[in-house]
C-alpha cells in the first residue's frame, strides 16, 4: 500500500514526456559547453594568476549558463515526474530564485559583452568613445559587479512572490490552479522591473550590435576602395556574419522571454513546449559560436577531440 505521505508521480501526458525530453536534450550539451569555457578560462586563470578583461566576462557569462540551465534542468524535472516536491517550502522557493537570478545573470553579462566587443573592435573617432576604449579593460570588473545588482533584485521579488502565493494558498497540488491565478496579483512588480530590464539590455545590445557592424562595413568599404588583401576582408565579412546571427538569436531570445513572462501564470502546454525549444537552446548556441570566435577556446577544443579520438582508436586496435 502507498504512504499517503509520499509525494506522488504525476501522471506523464505525451506533451509533458515531449518538453522534458526537449529540455534534456539541450540542457546537457548546453552544459558541457558553458562547463568547457569555465575549465578553460579557470585553468588560464591558476596558471597565468591573472585574466584579460575579455575572459572575465566569458568566465561568469559561462558559470551564470551552467547554473540556470542545470537549475532549470531540475525544476523542469520535478515539476513533470515529481510535482509534489516543488511544493514543499522552501524547495520550490529555491529552485524559482536561483533558475531566476541565474537567467537574468545571463542576460546582463551577455550584455556586457556585447557592449564590451563594440567598445574594443568599433573605431570612432568620437572623444567619449576614444576615452572608453582606453579605459575599458578598468570598467569592465564594475560592469560586471553592476550586471549583478539586476539579478539579485529579481531573486529578492521572486522569493517574495513565492512566498505570498504560497501562504496564502494550500500547497497541495489540487490546489495549483488556484495558487497560479493567485500569484497573478503578485507578479505586477517583477513583470515591470523584469521587463525593464529586458528592454535596456535589448537597446544596449542592438545599438552594440548596430554600431559594431557599421564600424566593420565602413573598413571593409575602405579595404574595397585601397584595393586590401582578400584575407582580411574575408575576416570582416565573418565577423559581419557572426554579429548578425548573434543579433537574431538574441533578439529570438528577448522574445521567448516576454512570451516566459505571458505564460508564466497559465498553462498552456502546446505554447510552452515552443517557448523550450528557444529559451534552452540560447544558452548552448551562443557559448559554441564564442567558443570558435576564441582561438584558445578552439585549440583546446580540438585537442581535447584529438585525445578523444586517440584513445577510442587504441581501445578498437586492443
Amino acid at each position: 500500500m502507498e504512504d499517503s505521505h509520499s509525494p506522488r508521480q504525476s501522471n506523464v501526458t505525451s506533451v509533458s514526456a515531449t518538453t522534458l525530453a526537449i529540455i534534456t536534450l539541450e540542457t546537457f550539451p548546453g552544459m558541457w559547453i558553458n562547463a568547457f569555457i569555465v575549465f578553460v578560462i579557470s585553468t588560464a586563470w591558476v596558471k597565468r594568476k591573472t585574466l584579460n578583461s575579455n575572459e572575465k566576462i566569458l568566465l561568469l557569462l559561462g558559470c551564470s549558463r551552467f547554473c540556470f540551465l542545470c537549475s532549470s534542468w531540475i525544476f523542469s524535472f520535478l515539476s513533470i515526474l515529481y510535482p509534489d516536491y516543488l511544493y514543499v517550502h522552501p524547495i520550490f522557493q529555491a529552485l524559482i530564485i536561483i533558475t531566476g537570478f541565474f537567467n537574468c545573470s545571463d542576460l546582463c553579462v551577455s550584455t556586457c559583452l556585447s557592449v564590451f566587443y563594440c567598445i574594443k573592435i568599433a573605431n570612432f573617432r568620437n572623444s567619449c568613445f576614444i576615452g572608453l576604449k582606453v579605459k575599458i579593460d578598468k570598467i569592465v570588473p564594475w560592469l560586471l559587479f553592476g550586471s549583478q545588482i539586476f539579478p539579485m533584485v529579481i531573486g529578492i521579488l521572486l522569493y517574495d512572490i513565492t512566498d505570498k502565493a504560497q501562504c496564502n494558498n494550500a500547497t497541495s497540488l489540487r490546489n495549483l490552479g488556484k495558487l497560479n491565478m493567485k500569484m497573478d496579483e503578485y507578479f505586477f512588480p517583477y513583470y515591470f522591473i523584469t521587463g525593464l530590464g529586458f528592454v535596456t539590455s535589448l537597446t544596449a545590445v542592438i545599438s552594440s550590435a548596430l554600431l559594431l557592424l557599421f564600424s566593420l562595413w565602413r573598413h571593409k568599404r575602405n579595404m574595397q576602395t585601397n584595393s586590401m588583401n582578400s584575407p582580411s576582408m574575408d575576416a570582416h565579412i565573418k565577423a559581419m556574419k557572426s554579429i548578425l546571427s548573434f543579433l537574431v538569436m538574441y533578439s529570438m531570445n528577448f522574445i521567448t522571454m516576454i512570451v516566459t513572462m505571458i505564460y508564466s501564470t497559465k498553462e498552456r502546454k502546446r505554447e510552452t513546449v515552443l517557448i523550450f525549444v528557444f529559451l534552452y537552446a540560447f544558452p548552448g548556441i551562443h557559448s559554441l559560436i564564442l567558443i570558435f570566435s576564441n582561438p584558445k577556446l578552439v585549440k583546446t577544443l580540438f585537442s581535447i577531440l584529438m585525445c578523444v579520438k586517440c584513445r577510442v582508436c587504441m581501445k578498437k586496435e586492443l
